[in-house]
Formats: structure tokens, C-alpha cells, sequence
């Protein structure tokens, strides 16, 4: 993914209001049940966070890491990141897609709700390309949103990959259509199954999170 990419140009614009999203009060209940799962998978690691947008979580893990890097392909999420002042924390601004590997030695990894931006067709190559990112044997985390009427934005639109999509309203009055996937705990199963040790699918009213350790076939093509 570029900068120029309609999906990266929202999240560029959405800097500044993006953690409006986690004042929702129905949501609170879940969103410290989500902090504790996320400090305890990162204490005394070294994490590799994917996709680190406003540092919301990146909060969270570096008070427990051991080190933190923290990668996002826009400047602008960076900046407001980076004026949370978190202490053992690189910031890294590059495309989560790269094929360089991110300098570094990582016995976790996770990602913030950017598991429902990548396509469905992507999801199998993305997976091993963050496992190559890691240690043998390193645990991984992902946490996104449940779909909820009424707290969730409404669906707009299906494609014939099965892709969800969402239209957005920003602050400045612009709308935006933005990739949305809602898996299942099955579909998160079965795709993670092959690749995965000691996994573990949780679901809260409001969100999802997966827990696991890279497993021997992980570097490797999928099944």
C-alpha cells in the first residue's frame, strides 16, 4: 500500500479524530477487557506492532514490553503517536506490506484493527509475511471490531470476494469508503489453524481478539 492509496489518504485526514472511536460508551466494558489481554501478551516481549496508527495501543504495551516497534505508513498518525512521549518505543513509518523486513528482533507481534482492512485474498500472504517478521515460535496477537447495529457504522456494500465496505463521514464533511471485514470465529479459525500453536479466539460483545504462537509451518506457504 502507497500513500496515495484512498485508504491510507482517510486515515491521514482522520489523524487528529481518530480516537473519538474509543469514547463510545457501550464499548468501554469491552475496551478494558481488550487493554488487559493486550498488556498481558506484551509484557517482557519484544514487539513488532503492525498498522500503530495513533499509538492508542502502543499506550498500552510499552509500560509492560521489554521494546516496542511501533510501524505506520502515515506520517500524520505518527505525529500524534509520537506526542505520547512512550518510553522504549522506535516509531517506524513504512508500508506494513513492505518485503524488506523491519530491522530488529521480535519475539511478539501484533496488529490493531487492521486485520478488516486487508482483503480477503490478501490475508494468507499477509500472515506469512508477518510470521517471517518474527522469532520461531513467537506469539501474535490480533484485536478488531465485531459488526454491532447500531454501534457499528452500516455496511454499504459486498463485493463478489466477499470484502465489506463501509462509508464514512470525517469532521471536514468529506465521505470516504473504507474496507471493512467482520470475520467470523470460524473463518478466523480456519485460516489461522494451519499456520498456528496454542491458538485462541475470544469474542466480546464489541470485538474480537486471537491469540497465538507462530507454529512450525508459518514461514511457508499456507495450506
Amino acid at each position: 500500500m502507497t500513500a496515495d492509496h484512498p485508504l491510507a489518504q482517510y486515515y491521514a485526514r482522520r489523524a487528529g479524530e481518530y480516537e473519538r472511536i474509543y469514547t463510545k460508551p457501550e464499548r468501554q466494558d469491552d475496551l478494558r477487557q481488550l487493554e488487559d489481554w493486550v498488556a498481558d501478551f506484551g509484557r517482557d516481549q519484544r514487539v513488532l506492532e503492525l498498522a500503530c496508527g495513533t499509538g492508542w495501543w502502543t499506550a498500552v504495551l510499552a509500560p509492560v514490553a521489554k521494546a516496542v516497534t511501533a510501524v505506520d505508513l502515515n506520517p500524520e498518525v505518527l505525529e500524534v503517536a509520537r506526542a505520547k512521549s512512550l518510553p522504549g518505543v522506535e516509531w517506524c513509518c513504512r508500508d506494513v506490506y513492505a518485503s524488506e523486513p523491519i530491522p530488529g528482533s521480535f519475539t511478539a507481534g501484533m496488529a490493531g484493527f487492521w486485520w478488516s482492512h486487508v482483503p480477503r485474498r490478501k490475508l494468507p500472504g499477509f500472515l506469512v509475511m508477518v510470521h517471517r517478521q518474527l522469532e520461531p515460535g513467537a506469539r501474535v496477537l490480533f484485536l478488531d471490531n465485531r459488526y454491532v447495529s447500531g454501534s457499528s457504522t452500516p455496511i454499504s456494500r459486498t463485493d463478489s470476494d466477499g470484502n465489506t465496505y463501509q462509508t464514512r463521514t470525517l469532521a471536514d464533511g468529506t465521505e470516504h469508503e473504507v474496507l471493512k471485514n467482520f470475520p467470523t470465529a470460524q473463518e478466523l479459525t480456519a485460516l489461522l489453524s494451519p499456520l498456528a500453536d496454542q491458538l485462541r479466539v475470544r469474542e466480546l460483545t464489541h470485538y474480537w481478539c486471537v491469540d497465538y504462537r507462530v507454529g512450525q509451518r508459518a514461514g511457508g506457504q499456507p495450506s
